[in-house]
């Protein structure tokens, strides 16, 4: 899979509510179950659509993006007082504090690489929750990233489980797939 990124000049688009239509809020925080206590990563959190959901459910979100500009509009939009912008890779992830849980959407295509997902499993604790959800390769393409791009639910648990990470569910949909596991 070929990296790259969603352009900061139309993040406007990242803020559009129907992307509710492929993970709700319900879907994405069932996916890992976030506590009030709980220290969790955001994989390429963008402008924080989907950060802003988490950070009311859980203590401490570290937004991960590799654009500081993403960072940059989401400071302007409003960052809730317990998110924490980091700008890096996945694979060189500097959070120092073992994580309770990462999760990521529609960016796991961005980041998924053997490098990547041992960083992830370094950073959690034992017994660290993951959830993704993301584009599927089995998709028709009419929305997202061109299916070339896409992984599938079955590609993302190879390379969750290559790492000791447990998939306890994982499955493709119409244009999106779900994953969820643990350390």
């Amino acid at each position: 899979m070929g990296f790259h990124t969603f352009d900061p000049d139309r993040a406007d688009q990242l803020e559009d509510p129907s992307r509710y239509e492929y993970v709700s809020v319900d879907e994405l925080l069932a996916l890992f179950d976030p506590g009030p206590e709980d220290v969790v990563a955001d994989l390429g959190s963008g402008t924080g659509f989907y950060t802003d959901d988490v950070a009311a459910a859980a203590g401490t979100v570290y937004a991960l993006d590799v654009q500081s500009e993403m960072h940059d509009i989401y400071r302007e939009k409003g960052l809730p007082e317990n998110v924490v912008p980091v700008t890096a890779t996945v694979d060189a992830m500097p959070i120092d504090e073992p994580l309770d849980a990462v999760f990521s959407t529609m960016t796991f295509h961005e980041f998924a690489t053997p490098e990547a997902m041992e960083a992830v499993a370094d950073a959690l604790k034992p017994g660290g929750r993951v959830g993704f959800a993301d584009w599927t390769r089995n998709g028709k393409g009419t929305d997202g990233p061109p299916v070339e791009e896409r992984y599938a639910a079955a590609d993302a648990v190879e390379l969750c489980e290559a790492v000791g990470i447990e998939v306890h569910r994982a499955e493709d949909r119409r244009e999106t797939f779900v994953l969820e596991g643990s350390l």
